[in-house]
């Protein structure tokens, strides 16, 4: 049986539970640990206080037996030591004195070297019956005899009650615990609140609705971070649907019209008998519209091509320069036949004409303005191409000597399928499609294209940003 995935709200839940069981049983080993040495420490400090007190009490009797006195206590359960482990040795070891509750065991054993010489010695001594004692040694002169005072407590007492300590640490860890993970999964449930509602709201955006966006209470957490990718994501797709919606409306429209009159031309010849000449007439009519529709196809799909195309995406470096005289070489041949003369002006070489883009893109889009320039020029007219290049870009600007752009259409040639009213293009006007692509290049690229107006002939002025070494690093 296969495992079902644990929710986010659970995971962080017990994530938050298990980290906390994890700092909780350090902090109790943590206070264990100290609250052992502090009592360890209380209960040296008490042995050296009644090793003093001890000192203070022993004698010599007359037959030379080492005592205690026993009248220094008001009363006779508050002698010192009744419940306290003390003996007392020479240097050779011989015991002096051991209180009764040593019950005849040697306190610490035999005497090491250097016990009790530099102050008071402690250790942890395990006695005959097993039992553990934190003992003190101490070297003291009594009556011209040095003797080894060893006192000592049982760590019994200690033991048992941090153990007593240690079973009420673990017992109220448990009970946190649980507490804890009863408030996690409220505060978890609190703070997905956002991102549930931000998921029934995307649930509810479809092709229809691509323009509604999630709504962002806090643009600076991780939630509306998270919300303002979405709605980036959205505009996104938005975008593309409605580039798909115009492509397709715009290629039922533009093919439409030459399907149309091929198929009436087809119908026409078909339906009546005719001589070899008007069955090539025909054939003539249907290439011609067979290539503007091709003509047209191949317009949209590099329209639909430019359009898909993301800032940045597929750039490479290049010179700019290279890619006019690569585009000039490819029109040379119109150009010879219209006799048509090319000067160029202006700083066309060095680093200033180096920028970064899609290239294949951006030489159709060059293409298209020269070959519209070439087109319409008159025959043994000049084309000219000045350069213009600054740090942040460079500005050519191609004018030709034709007809120009009639006043008030310097915008709409760049709109799709638009063909001038002017008697003097309609003439040459192909699909309409050119200067839009090279429009959509241009900007990709992150440039500008517009034609200059109250100019005699055509002025169009392409600005591209430069690329150059610094501006990379930076």
């Amino acid at each position: 049986m296969i495992a079902r995935p644990l929710s986010l709200r659970t995971r962080l839940t017990l994530w938050y539970v298990a980290v906390l069981g994890v700092l909780l049983l350090l902090y109790a080993a943590l206070v264990f640990g100290f609250q052992y040495a502090v009592l360890t420490r209380q209960m040296f400090h008490d042995e050296v206080q009644d090793v003093v007190t001890a000192e203070g009490l022993l004698y010599f009797d007359s037959q030379g037996v080492l005592q205690l006195h026993q009248n220094y206590y008001s009363r006779p359960t508050s002698h010192l030591l009744v419940d306290r482990l003390m003996e007392a040795l020479d240097l050779s070891g011989h015991i002096l004195y051991e209180s009764p509750t040593l019950h005849g065991m040697m306190l610490g054993g035999r005497l090491q070297h250097g016990e009790g010489d530099t102050g008071f010695n402690e250790r942890i001594v395990r006695l005959r019956d097993g039992t553990y004692v934190l003992i003190v040694s101490h070297i003291h002169t009594l009556d011209g005899v040095t003797m080894v005072i060893r006192l000592g407590y049982s760590l019994g007492p200690l033991r048992e009650r941090m153990l007593q300590f240690l079973i009420l640490l673990l017992v109220t860890v448990p009970a946190a615990l649980l507490v804890a993970g009863v408030a996690g999964q409220l505060i978890a449930r609190r703070g997905l609140r956002p991102l549930e509602k931000m998921a029934s709201r995307a649930e509810g955006i479809t092709a229809s609705n691509l323009h509604d966006r999630l709504q962002i209470d806090n643009p600076n957490d991780e939630l509306g971070q998270m919300a303002r990718v979405f709605n980036h994501l959205l505009e996104r797709l938005d975008q593309a649907f409605r580039q798909m919606k115009r492509f397709t409306a715009d290629a039922a429209h533009e093919l439409r019209a030459p399907l149309a009159s091929i198929r009436t031309t087809s119908e026409v010849a078909l339906g009546k008998s005719g001589s070899e000449s008007q069955y090539k007439e025909a054939l003539a009519n249907i290439l011609e519209e067979t290539g503007r529709l091709n003509e047209t196809i191949d317009g949209l799909l590099l329209l639909a091509r430019a359009e898909a195309s993301q800032p940045g995406q597929d750039q490479s470096v290049f010179s700019a320069t290279e890619l006019v005289n690569e585009v000039l070489s490819v029109l040379s041949v119109l150009i010879e036949e219209k006799q048509i003369s090319v000067l160029q002006d202006g700083d066309m070489t060095g680093e200033p004409t180096t920028i970064r883009a899609d290239r294949p893109l951006l030489r159709i889009a060059f293409m298209n303005v020269l070959h519209n320039a070439v087109k319409f020029s008159p025959r043994r007219s000049t084309l000219r191409i000045v350069w213009a290049c600054g740090k942040e870009e460079v500005r050519i600007t191609v004018g030709d000597q034709g007809p120009g752009i009639p006043t008030g259409e310097e915008e709409k040639v760049f709109d799709r399928f638009f063909t001038s009213s002017s008697p003097a293009t309609a003439q040459g006007s192909g699909t309409g499609l050119g200067l839009s692509i090279a429009k959509l290049v241009v900007n990709r690229a992150g440039g500008r294209i517009w034609f200059e107006p109250g100019q005699s002939g055509a002025s169009c002025i392409l600005a591209i940003p430069t690329f150059t070494e610094r501006l990379a690093s930076q």
